[in-house]
């Protein structure tokens, strides 16, 4: 007999890429969360292309990052995948994302109008400079974050 998982009973939507966001859904995956990765219709997850292909036509990064989740399609953009993204958004309890800052306010799916649907929903938003400063605006990924909070000079590397 085996211990129920820490978060079992946990529903995540993850409608985020490349890598901070959807690392955090696969270790809530691996403790027990039920996890559904929204991909784009056309062109999928970047993940799946990144890194060395196997024979299934993934990536071994795309399985690392994706195990233990469902998958779907959605386009958040059009006002059918918007709606449905509503009624998943009713039944779940984390959302993580790591859009551009003001992406989602854009499509008319802000934080604050989804938790009408959802009270309780918890939203994890990943961006490089934040949401509301002076540089959230630009992209960024970690050695970047590293470099510009100081983490690198922590490190002891020039």
């Amino acid at each position: 007999m085996t211990a129920p998982q820490p978060m079992a009973g946990v529903k995540v939507l993850d409608v985020a890429t490349f890598l901070a966001a959807p690392f955090a859904g696969t270790i809530l995956a691996d403790f027990g969360a039920t996890v559904l990765k929204i991909e784009h219709p056309k062109l999928g997850d970047p993940m799946r292309a990144f890194g060395t292909p196997t024979e299934c036509g993934d990536t071994l990064a795309w399985l690392s990052e994706a195990r233990n989740k469902q998958c779907m399609t959605l386009d958040l953009r059009h006002p059918e995948g918007a709606t449905v993204f509503r009624r998943l958004i009713a039944q779940s309890d984390v959302l993580l994302e790591n859009f551009r800052p003001g992406t989602l306010e854009k499509w008319g799916l802000s934080p604050d109008s989804l938790r009408e649907i959802n009270p309780k929903l918890v939203v994890l938003r990943i961006s490089a400079y934040g949401q509301t400063g002076p540089k959230r605006g630009l992209p960024g990924f970690a050695r970047v974050a590293h470099g510009f909070g100081g983490l690198s000079y922590l490190a002891g590397e020039p």
